[in-house]
């Protein structure tokens, strides 16, 4: 004959089951809890000492204010980028406080090359990135890099070349058409494609001047990897690339200043100080691409 426990003995085994599945429950909670996952990863650093800012044509003007100060109309056709309110006048305090067509926003810097014709009549680029790159020079002096001072004046390429030469350091080449080749004059871009302008400017500064009689003579490019002893302060280098929605034959182009080996740069800085630093210190010195917020991309 089967015997039936005691009812006591009974509920006392139950209320211990009970508190052994609640504590199992709880123990695998606090496992869950202490595995999780972020809840988002976090993308890999690309190994590439960049930031860049991203900054549309603003207006066109026949004014220098670096190389012809104070004189309206005195240059060739220039086309801007970046503080919207350059021209002849223009100074420090006036970049500013102007606005910017740059992201990001508190780039309110200048950039002006000679404006591009095709057919005689002004083109003005679709895309222009201003790369500020760790390149160029050894991985110490890339680590010991210093942001570029405010106020700085860089002028690059030759406006008054006559032939390319071997000085000659603006670039021509088709987006999307590799095939093309570059070349230090103007290219013929297939159909479908952009014609593009790649111009490095020197970054290796005396460390005193942020200006010079020649414009150019305060800063100086690297010479086996390294900025020459007159010219000890390496700076991000600066890229300009430039994108024209013109292709075909390059007879029918030409710049303001002459044939496509005349392509040249200026740049007047105006980066908050903060905000130049924070990208040296973090995308340069330690080689991680940014993007235009300075952070990595």
């Amino acid at each position: 004959m089967d015997r039936v426990a005691p009812l006591p003995g009974l509920r006392r085994r139950l209320r211990l089951v009970t508190l052994l599945s609640a504590l199992l429950a709880l123990l695998g909670a606090y496992t869950v809890i202490g595995r999780a996952e972020p809840a988002e990863a976090r993308a890999p650093i690309v190994r590439v000492a960049e930031f860049l800012a991203d900054c549309q044509f603003s207006h066109r003007l026949p004014d220098d204010p670096i190389i012809y100060p104070g004189l309206p109309g005195a240059s060739h056709m220039h086309s801007f980028f970046g503080a919207t309110t350059t021209n002849a006048y223009t100074n420090l305090a006036d970049l500013l406080n102007s606005d910017t067509t740059c992201n990001p926003r508190v780039d309110v810097s200048s950039y002006w090359v000679p404006t591009l014709y095709a057919d005689n009549a002004p083109v003005e680029p679709a895309i222009v990135t201003f790369y500020y790159l760790g390149e160029g020079v050894r991985s110490d002096i890339v680590a010991n890099t210093q942001p570029i001072p405010l106020g700085l004046r860089i002028v690059a390429g030759n406006a008054r070349a006559t032939a390319p030469d071997s000085t000659t350091i603006s670039r021509w080449s088709c987006l999307h058409a590799g095939h093309v080749g570059a070349s230090k004059d103007f290219v013929n871009c297939p159909s479908g494609t952009m014609l593009e302008s790649y111009l490095d400017f020197p970054q290796c500064w005396n460390g005193r001047d942020l200006d010079s009689p020649d414009h150019k003579s305060h800063m100086a490019y690297p010479v086996n990897q390294a900025c020459p002893p007159s010219h000890p302060v390496a700076v991000p280098k600066l890229r300009q690339v430039i994108r024209y929605p013109v292709s075909g034959n390059p007879a029918r182009f030409r710049l303001a200043s002459g044939a496509g080996f005349t392509m040249h740069g200026d740049f007047f800085n105006a980066w908050p100080e903060a905000e130049m630093l924070r990208r040296v210190r973090d995308c340069i010195r330690p080689v991680i691409k940014c993007g235009a917020d300075g952070r990595p991309s």
